[in-house]
């Protein structure tokens, strides 16, 4: 009886014991994850290495193929490239929307980059983009200006389209490479909304519309639009225009502007031909070429994901364990 009642009493310390301590281990995963969850709230840089995807990583290719000598003799080079201590092409993309949303990215990018980048590296920007509102576009390219005034040589690959607003940002590259059959230019400037006026007055609405201001509402959605609202707005959009123009041949002088800046677009040989870029080569045959040389490294800012309450998280680090009863 005495000895049945000292088992029973050793099971029940043991037990709780245990369940003391998955609740420390719990507790302690979930300060964890409070560390961590301030730290993603703030968003982080993701940092790695191109070389496998180049095929200069040794350990990434299988070299069965080979004679045994030639593939020796290729993991030898491969393994003294990367132990060298050589400058860096860092990789930025970007893929615009109308808005040119990514530009907020972009610039922590930038921020980043020029907070470790060394004399003699290098940057590579892969934009795609046909454009969009030009505040967006335009401080996109303010970006990119950053990095050609820390002196880092600046090339844009285009492999799809660089249209509008997103030629604005490639404007400003030394280097401009485009694939063959990449979509360049579009130096132009469009405004338009439709007007439901008719529509309310067969519907028997009436649209009433007070500013103060000459030009406060120069079009409108609902009301009446006059020729010198127009003329008004045709104005602003010849402006912009004339911003953009002044813009590209800031940067590529070389070109005859009369020729490129009317809207229009071209593909990759004929973009050459009117000096909107400078080689036809598509970035993965750039960045095979300089990976001979340069260390290539791809930058990307990953925004922080949205994290489960304080209750989320506990059952979370709780959801495997089964406390002893």
């Amino acid at each position: 009886m005495q000895e049945s009642w000292w088992v029973e009493y050793s099971l029940f310390i043991a037990e709780l014991l245990t369940a003391l301590g998955l609740l420390a281990w719990a507790a302690g995963r979930l300060a964890k994850n409070a560390v961590h969850g301030a730290r993603a709230k703030e968003g982080r840089l993701l940092v790695r290495s191109l070389a496998r995807e180049l095929g200069q990583d040794p350990g990434s290719l299988d070299l069965g193929f080979l004679p045994k000598n030639e593939a020796k003799a290729h993991r030898k080079r491969a393994k003294a490239r990367k132990k060298a201590d050589r400058p860096r092409l860092f990789v930025l993309d970007f893929t615009g929307d109308v808005r040119a949303s990514g530009a907020q990215g972009l610039a922590k990018e930038v921020n980043n980059l020029l907070g470790f980048a060394m004399p003699g590296d290098q940057v590579l920007v892969r934009l795609e983009s046909p454009g969009g509102a030009v505040t967006g576009y335009g401080l996109a390219a303010s970006q990119l200006l950053r990095i050609k005034a820390r002196g880092l040589p600046l090339t844009v690959a285009v492999d799809k389209v660089a249209a509008s607003g997103g030629y604005l940002m490639a404007a400003v590259a030394d280097r401009i490479l485009a694939a063959p059959f990449a979509v360049i230019g579009s130096i132009g400037v469009v405004a338009s909304l439709p007007n439901f006026r008719r529509l309310l007055e067969d519907q028997k609405v009436d649209f009433e519309q007070i500013t103060a201001g000459e030009y406060k509402r120069t079009l409108t959605l609902f009301g009446e639009n006059t020729e010198k609202g127009r003329a008004k707005v045709q104005e602003e959009v010849d402006q912009v225009h004339r911003l953009f123009k002044d813009w590209v041949a800031r940067f590529r002088p070389q070109m005859i502007l009369s020729q490129v800046a009317t809207g229009e677009w071209w593909h990759g040989a004929a973009a050459l031909d009117l000096g909107l870029i400078d080689q036809v080569l598509t970035s993965d045959e750039f960045l095979t070429q300089q990976a001979q040389d340069l260390k290539v490294v791809g930058l990307k800012w990953q925004e922080p994901k949205a994290r489960a309450g304080f209750w989320g998280r506990m059952a979370s680090s709780l959801g495997a364990i089964s406390v002893p009863t």
